[in-house]
């Protein structure tokens, strides 16, 4: 049992392009959020099959770990997750359904850390992001993600 919240919701209009905090994003089952890379298909990963592209997710709590672990500054826009979560056992919600809000998601897989993010970060991240890079969710129920939303599991209502 946990009971998190969302404390960041990023979104970027194409491949590449610098993450934009919003205050809320629509979620739309089978694609994503809206006016997100992932929802145009526009993202760097676009072409990969499977549900696990429509939202990512990333704890808090991995960002403030880079620094304190390893110094390297790492603000919440440049994890290119779409939400930030604070006291969310991401990890443990591969295969489960969890509510963001209203919202509706199931955990696909874990998301790894990749050479892509390093890249465009600059930054040396990887080793201080290894089974701590977040999770790809599949969106199951759609509606409205707000900053400040309650992340519960589905089985906590």
């Amino acid at each position: 049992m946990f009971k998190g919240e969302v404390v960041s919701i990023q979104i970027a209009g194409a491949a590449g392009e610098p993450m934009q905090e919003v205050a809320e994003a629509q979620a739309v089952e089978g694609h994503g959020l809206q006016g997100d890379r992932y929802f145009g298909r526009t993202g760097t990963f676009s072409g990969k099959e499977g549900p696990g592209r429509e939202v990512t997710l990333i704890e808090l709590e991995a960002i403030e770990s880079l620094k304190v672990e390893g110094g390297v500054e790492f603000g919440l826009r440049e994890s290119r997750r779409n939400i930030v979560t604070r006291g969310v056992p991401l990890n443990h919600l591969v295969g489960r359904e969890f509510l963001v809000g209203a919202v509706r998601l199931r955990g696909v897989r874990l998301c790894e850390p990749c050479s892509h993010l390093q890249k465009l970060t600059g930054k040396p991240v990887l080793p201080g992001l290894v089974h701590r890079g977040g999770l790809r969710a599949q969106i199951v129920g759609a509606g409205v993600i707000r900053v400040g939303d309650l992340v519960i599991g589905a089985d906590q209502q």
